[in-house]
């Protein structure tokens, strides 16, 4: 279960806007001598989202401090269905448009396919109730343990 400490900014009706209290960082070492750096680099191009809306199902109020958890596994499926969906089908796209037609103009056109094929399927399963709640975020109160939570939800 991952896990990030935060602070209740405001509730609308079943809605919680949330603002993470502490830096994620994988072991860190990263101002460290012989620290690989590698929260640094996250954050080359913008800074991190640190504020979030996820459903508000324990009643809390601003300023409450809690904790928000995710699935182990739920930000790499979700990384490889948005990115890896689309490589993926756009190699098959120029493969196939290659082997049919064959010539660069056909091979473009089977990879823009292959895109807009993922394209497709990311946005339905975008819609999916079933694949958004295997990553969704649940709210505990900051004293909770998340892994009895996790059990008693299933």
């Amino acid at each position: 279960m991952i896990e990030a400490r935060a602070r209740v900014l405001r509730v609308d009706g079943e809605q919680a806007w949330l603002c993470i209290d502490e830096q994620a960082g994988g072991c860190g070492r990263c101002d460290e001598p012989g620290g690989c750096r590698s929260v640094k680099i996250s954050t080359l191009f913008r800074s991190p989202q640190q504020t979030f809306r996820v459903r508000n199902e324990i009643g809390a109020q601003p300023g409450d401090a809690v904790r928000v958890c995710m699935e182990d596994g739920a930000p790499l499926r979700a990384a490889l269905v948005s990115y890896g969906l689309g490589a993926l089908l756009a190699v098959l796209g120029a493969a196939l448009g290659s082997a049919l037609v064959g010539g660069d103009p056909a091979t473009l056109a089977g990879a823009l396919g292959g895109l807009l094929a993922a394209l497709g399927l990311n946005r339905m399963l975008a819609r999916s109730r079933r694949w958004r709640g295997g990553l969704r975020m649940s709210v505990l109160p900051a004293g909770a343990c998340a892994h009895r939570h996790d059990e008693a939800v299933r």
